[in-house]
């Protein structure tokens, strides 16, 4: 999908969403939401609106479900069946195809990792506890979750913020070890939604979008929109302000700005195994 550049860097760090992208939570999110619709006699989430849900934080994706949804119930009785429900299932997940081998191969080339998930402390205890093993592959302090108060308030995805800090976690290591920093450009994000994508893009760092079959079917034919990070259509007044600007001239780069169609700077890629490292730099010996 992506007309690669050649005066790429080598990619130095790899920056990782969570749900949906390492793990199948996703379908998880779903099921769980569906029993409730259900027991309230409404129809199963469909995937224009998860669409919309999924890489945000969990009130504001939790207030664009409640304004489609309509539930006759309080929200607390929501929030309470929900996280019954959450608790329940999420023990259950499992990395996605091709997780452990990229996770694996990456670390043992050099390649510095750090997560950026939208999941706060609880759920993402839920969810990585019985799979230590995988998620060691991550630094402690190069873990960056939903509720990091670093992360100020309404700056989640598809804000870059998330991003922006999970590199300076990295960075902030390799300055005690007096090592060379790493710059945004020499960052791939990893991503299965699309305000994470934009994320990742206004962040100034190149992108992989690894979406649900149902997810890239909803946006067929927009699928350069969204690698450019421009699918969110300025329904945000922030990310609406930026894409102005950046149509009237200039890369943007690093200010903020979602990128071009075409530009090179992100990659559709439907599954994680069998991962491309050469196209990146990347050593795999």
């Amino acid at each position: 999908m992506a007309a690669f550049k050649p005066d790429f860097p080598p990619v130095r760090a790899c920056l990782f969403d969570m749900d949906g992208l390492l793990l199948d939570t996703e379908d998880i999110y779903t099921l769980c939401n569906n029993v409730i619709l259900r027991e309230c006699n409404r129809p199963d989430l469909p995937w224009n609106i998860k669409a919309q849900l999924q890489g945000r934080p969990g009130p504001e994706a939790g207030e664009i479900f409640h304004a489609w949804a309509q539930l006759p119930i309080p929200r607390a009785e929501y929030i309470r069946k929900n996280s019954e429900l959450q608790r329940k299932h999420f023990p259950s997940a499992q990395p996605l195809p091709g997780v452990p081998d990229l996770l694996k191969t990456l670390s043992q080339n050099g390649v510095q990792l750090a997560l950026a998930t939208s999941s706060h402390t609880a759920n993402y205890r839920l969810k990585t506890s019985h799979l230590e093993g995988l998620f060691k592959s991550f630094p402690e302090e190069q873990r960056v979750l939903g509720d990091d108060t670093r992360i100020p308030p309404g700056k989640g995805k598809p804000a870059p913020d998330i991003y922006l800090l999970a590199l300076e976690t990295i960075n902030s290591r390799l300055r005690k070890q007096g090592k060379k920093e790493i710059k945004r450009e020499e960052c791939l994000v990893f991503e299965d939604s699309v305000p994470g994508v934009e994320a990742g893009r206004r962040a100034g760092m190149r992108v992989v979008w690894c979406p649900h079959p149902q997810l890239l079917k909803e946006y067929k034919g927009r699928e350069k929109e969204v690698l450019a990070g421009l699918a969110n259509g300025g329904k945000d007044q922030q990310v609406k302000n930026v894409m102005e600007e950046a149509a009237v001239g200039g890369e943007g780069r690093g200010r903020g700005w979602p990128g071009r169609r075409d530009d090179g700077w992100a990659e559709l890629l439907q599954s994680l195994e069998n991962f491309p490292y050469g196209r990146y730099g990347i050593r795999n010996a």
